[in-house]
């Protein structure tokens, strides 16, 4: 049996709890790029698709995360600004559940010892199925940037 590099996942089993959107979909900027003439840097494009790459900060309702892991970083590729969906909850954060989620571990070497730590991205995102505390999604947004 051989795994690839990034691992399928489902967003319940990532996310048992729920997660919530913290701010906005924002570019990734590409910090290996050289400046433009305005100073400002590009954003970064996949190396494998040449899509560009946005990301969300995610906050993870599961109590027992870790202060270092309760708040997550998802990243997207694709043409287009992902939309998230409509904030209906009341609460300044957006609840959502992740489509075509995938995890690519990594030693992350910040701390005072090496621990292993995961790259979430995924195809979409949208409101909650109520399928279960995490849910099951099975769609996407995009708009044009």
């Amino acid at each position: 049996m051989v795994i690839q590099r990034r691992i399928n996942m489902e967003h319940a089993s990532v996310f048992p709890a729920g997660a919530f959107l913290k701010g906005a979909v924002e570019p990734v900027t590409d910090f290996n790029a050289p400046r433009r003439e305005d100073g400002s840097r590009p954003q970064q494009a996949d190396k494998e698709t040449g899509l560009l790459v946005w990301q969300v900060i995610v906050i993870d309702a599961d109590e027992e995360a870790s202060k270092k892991d309760s708040a997550v970083s998802v990243k997207f590729l694709g043409p287009h600004r992902p939309v998230p969906p409509e904030n209906k909850s009341g609460m300044p954060w957006t609840p959502v559940e992740f489509v075509g989620l995938s995890a690519l571990p990594y030693l992350d070497k910040s701390g005072p010892s090496p621990r292993l730590a995961w790259s979430f991205r995924a195809e979409g995102m949208e409101e909650p199925s109520g399928s279960g505390r995490g849910g099951a999604g099975n769609g996407s947004n995009t708009e044009a940037a």
